[in-house]
């Protein structure tokens, strides 16, 4: 069985933005199919677009989460309730329109911690809120590279009736390419080729990037490792030590008891004892002699 007829049943996630095969429902597509694409491929091919130059999307790119399709009547304290069920929630901002100052539908959300992140992500999707259901997905502004919002004609998703569907999400897969990437016919059109990839079961969930760590971090983090593991050894060895000597107190304090016990029984049956010989004597003494 060829690669191709092996993943015919699968979808294929890239690893980088491509704006033109973002814009193709298998990822085969060598020429924009309109207007937006276009734009989107213009500003990529130039470099207009800094994902770095928003001001306002401060904060760890692998603990913010992106949230999508909120209705419009959601507030802040709303959206910040909800998200706080998958972990402690640092910042969150909500876009609003500039002029009205009304919610444009979607908000970053950032967690303390990568893991609170990844938990959000799994749990969050397809989440009702204010009777809307919301779509989550990591911070591909900032961790996918080549991306093109979706303001300058990339993006990924969209609804049917605009016309401008964007694939490759968490929510529109591209679907396995039924014939091979024209590569010869791209390399002449002076077009890059598409990113490379991974196919996946319709029913697996695609993992967000990993935070790259350098040797040092590795060695840090072995460090710490090896300092809670000796001292998990420690306190084990120490609960082990107190217990045995509680149960040895406890032993010597039962055979204390045991013994004292013992000694309190012979010296009482040894008063018995005297007090009655001094009876007898007592009476043998007052008692008249038989003839």
């Amino acid at each position: 069985m060829s690669v191709r007829s092996k993943n015919l049943n699968c979808v294929f996630y890239a690893d980088s933005y491509h704006p033109i095969q973002a814009g193709s429902i298998d990822g085969t597509d060598v020429v924009p199919h309109d207007n937006a694409v276009y734009r989107a491929q213009l500003c990529s091919s130039i470099g207009l677009y800094d994902p770095f130059g928003d001001p306002k999307a401060t904060g760890d790119p692998h603990c913010t989460l992106f949230v999508a399709r909120l209705s419009r009547l959601t507030t802040d304290d709303t959206l910040r309730k909800v998200m706080s069920k998958y972990g402690r929630v640092k910042n969150l901002r909500l876009v609003r329109d500039i002029v009205t100052g009304a919610s444009r539908g979607y908000a970053f959300v950032e967690y303390e911690t990568e893991r609170e992140m990844r938990r959000a992500y799994m749990d969050a999707h397809h989440l009702i809120v204010d009777d809307s259901e919301i779509i989550v997905d990591y911070n591909r502004q900032q961790l996918m590279p080549g991306w093109i919002p979706r303001r300058l004609g990339g993006g990924l998703s969209g609804k049917k009736e605009s016309g401008q569907l964007r694939f490759g999400g968490r929510e529109k897969p591209f679907r396995a390419p039924l014939k091979p990437i024209p590569f010869e016919e791209l390399k002449k059109l002076g077009i890059p080729p598409p990113p490379e990839g991974r196919y996946m079961s319709r029913f697996q969930v695609p993992s967000p990037p990993r935070r790259e760590r350098n040797l040092s971090d590795r060695e840090e983090e072995s460090r710490s490792h090896r300092r809670k593991g000796s001292k998990d050894i420690e306190e084990g060895h120490y609960r082990r030590s107190s217990s045995h000597r509680r149960s040895s107190l406890e032993r010597s304090g039962r055979y204390h008891d045991r013994g004292s016990s013992e000694k309190e029984h012979h010296s009482r049956k040894r008063k018995e004892r005297d007090e009655r010989s001094r009876r007898r004597e007592k009476y043998s003494r007052h008692s008249p002699h038989k003839d």
